[in-house]
């Protein structure tokens, strides 16, 4: 990037950890601010956390990945070099991928956003939990399950598929609603629309029922008490190199073979 005449920064952290040598961010959100483009080395849980960290920049992310599937990222560690350069010459597309925000009855205040999926589910007590669905106020159903997984369209690829959830394009509009092991053998993934509001109120006593936010973030729920999941305002952006498409990553990640592949 230096010798193509670009400014480098780094977000403190990361750059005193490798050592480089230029100037240092103290938080990603303040380097997005800064930057034209920002670029993620690791997997997919280090460019969850670099999207929410952004706090409503639209900077673009490019994601180089070092970890294991890396369904977010845009390029292998092997081939940063070529990759910037096309990303230097113009050759890649940028896709906005929506936001979830999370809201707690308990607490007005609490908020939480999520790139992939809010979970609820139980505590470390192998027992089931109750669970009472709403969506734009109807009532869908009460689950007795291990716990619930609302995906944005980015996240039907993460916990959701592990569950039995619908693989879901980035440009659906929808949300993917999938129990994790429930007791009624018709409960099925549930696909909803993005603009929904959808309420999930914890109807157990015990085992403890957990709110995650991308398996980072957690909140317990009481008896009664309820969170809401929405599409946000904001949405993070990914750089996407030309030639590259959803359906063959689906083919790479997932190792799916046939005669047409």
């Amino acid at each position: 990037m230096l010798e193509a005449g670009r400014e480098v920064l780094a977000e403190t952290g990361s750059g005193q950890f490798a050592n480089l040598d230029c100037p240092l961010i103290p938080s990603v959100a303040q380097l997005a601010k800064r930057c034209d483009l920002l670029i993620v080395f690791g997997g997919d849980g280090t460019m969850l956390r670099a999207g929410r960290e952004l706090d409503g920049a639209s900077t673009p992310i490019m994601g180089i990945n070092l970890g294991g599937l890396g369904f977010l990222t845009a390029a292998s560690s092997d081939d940063v070099i070529p990759a910037l350069s096309r990303v230097l010459s113009g050759d890649f597309s940028i896709e906005a991928r929506p936001l979830l925000k999370v809201t707690y009855s308990a607490d007005k205040s609490a908020k939480s956003r999520a790139i992939n999926d809010v979970v609820i589910s139980r505590g470390a007590v192998p027992r089931l939990i109750e669970l009472d669905v709403f969506v734009d106020g109807e009532e869908l159903t009460r689950y007795r399950c291990d716990g619930l997984i609302i995906s944005s369209p980015t996240g039907s690829t993460a916990y959701s598929l592990a569950a039995g959830g619908a693989i879901v394009s980035p440009n659906a509009e929808v949300f993917t609603v999938t129990p994790i092991c429930p007791h009624t053998l018709s409960n099925r993934s549930v696909i909803l629309n993005l603009s929904s509001t959808i309420v999930v109120r914890a109807a157990s006593k015990k085992p403890e029922t957990i709110v995650s936010t991308d398996g980072e973030t957690f909140r317990s729920l009481a008896e009664g008490q309820e969170v809401v999941i929405v599409r946000s305002r904001r949405s993070v952006h990914l750089v996407r190199l030309s030639g590259t498409s959803f359906f063959k990553t689906l083919r790479q990640k997932l190792n799916w073979s046939g005669s047409s592949v």
